[in-house]
């Protein structure tokens, strides 16, 4: 049995940070999900820049959309829902199974919308409807913005993935907006069982204090503020609001680690997976990180429900001068910033290549 065997026994699921045409039609992705447990995927703007400007595998699809007048955010959003699409047919059977608690897939709204609520809304509803697919997850910011458009996403039916969250009080925000879109439901007399996860970013914390912080604590804090926002989706969970939620038929909003593939060199590449082990969460990690996890990682046990030792760890960060409040303000900015310049970036390469593309096509056509 090897580890992510092993891992979800434990209880928690094993996405795949990673989308591209080749692992679908390699087959590399239905062996993931046979082989290592692999029961969904996220995305993001960066994963799909990278697929598109690194491979082939787009551009017949690039061509034929160009032909047809289809470009920028639309011929994008095309592309990007093909590929969704079928990854979520190889899940069907895990979402089925599992009464759509898992078997997943993420597409992210644009990063352009990052404090826009109402286009946010809008395009949640666009996308999840465009798709006719029950096991797509929406991925909204959890920006100020963000957290608007999540509640009137969720009260409009729309699976949600709530992303770009870094501390126990972005989860808290994110939380409670998942809730009171399913309490308007229930007033509504709407169906409650709107799904939705909750992604806490883990590694850009440790990337972030790297050099700011003694020896003895580097690579610590992402796993201390994860500890704390693990005991509080616990004490959630085990609360009398969400149990009554829970009996008027609502599913709970699941904890996601992402960002687990480690920054620094000199971490063995499963140290996050690790860590991070515990029931009813799922961890999202890229495909690098997948496998060094499943040849050599071990699971030593599920983090300790009351948070163990992250409120011990926390306060030597703040005893060497890290405001962790502030900090997660600029990490959740930086990380929107960065998916704005790779959306920019995904733009321009879908530009250049369709154009590119087009004069070949022209070239053979005389």
């Amino acid at each position: 049995m090897n580890a992510t065997t092993r891992l979800h026994e434990l209880g928690q699921s094993l996405w795949l940070d990673n989308i591209t045409r080749d692992l679908l039609e390699s087959g590399t992705l239905q062996r993931y999900r046979d082989e290592l447990s692999v029961t969904g995927l996220t995305s993001n703007p960066t994963i799909f820049d990278e697929a598109i400007r690194n491979s082939a595998a787009y551009d017949a699809a690039l061509q034929r959309k160009t032909k047809d007048g289809k470009a920028g955010e639309q011929l994008f959003f095309e592309l990007a829902l093909e590929d969704l699409t079928r990854a979520a047919a190889l899940f069907r059977p895990i979402h089925e199974a599992t009464d759509g608690i898992d078997g997943w897939v993420s597409l992210e709204v644009s990063p352009l919308l990052a404090d826009d609520a109402a286009g946010t809304v809008e395009a949640a509803r666009r996308l999840h409807g465009e798709a006719h697919c029950p096991n797509l997850f929406i991925k909204i910011p959890g920006t100020r913005a963000g957290v608007q458009a999540i509640e009137e996403s969720i009260f409009a039916g729309v699976p949600v993935n709530v992303t770009l969250l870094f501390s126990r009080e972005h989860y808290g925000a994110a939380a409670d907006a998942y809730w009171r879109g399913i309490e308007r439901r229930i007033a509504a007399g709407l169906d409650p069982k709107v799904t939705s996860v909750a992604s806490i970013f883990v590694s850009r914390w440790d990337k972030a204090v790297a050099d700011k912080v003694p020896a003895a604590l580097r690579n610590r804090l992402g796993i201390a503020v994860s500890g704390q926002i693990y005991r509080a989706y616990r004490e959630r969970l085990a609360s009398a609001g969400w149990r009554k939620l829970a009996e008027a038929g609502a599913s709970p909003q699941r904890l996601l680690w992402a960002s687990t593939g480690t920054k620094d060199p000199q971490l063995p590449q499963s140290y996050y997976i690790e860590a991070l082990a515990a029931p009813d969460t799922i961890n999202t990690m890229p495909e690098k990180t997948l496998h060094a996890f499943a040849a050599g990682g071990a699971v030593n046990g599920a983090m300790p429900e009351d948070g163990g030792d992250s409120e011990a760890a926390l306060a030597e960060f703040t005893k060497a001068g890290i405001d962790t409040g502030a900090l997660a303000g600029q990490l959740q900015t930086e990380g929107a910033q960065s998916f704005t310049n790779s959306w920019n970036d995904l733009m321009a390469v879908i530009a250049s290549k369709s154009e590119q593309l087009h004069a070949s096509d022209g070239i053979r056509g005389k």
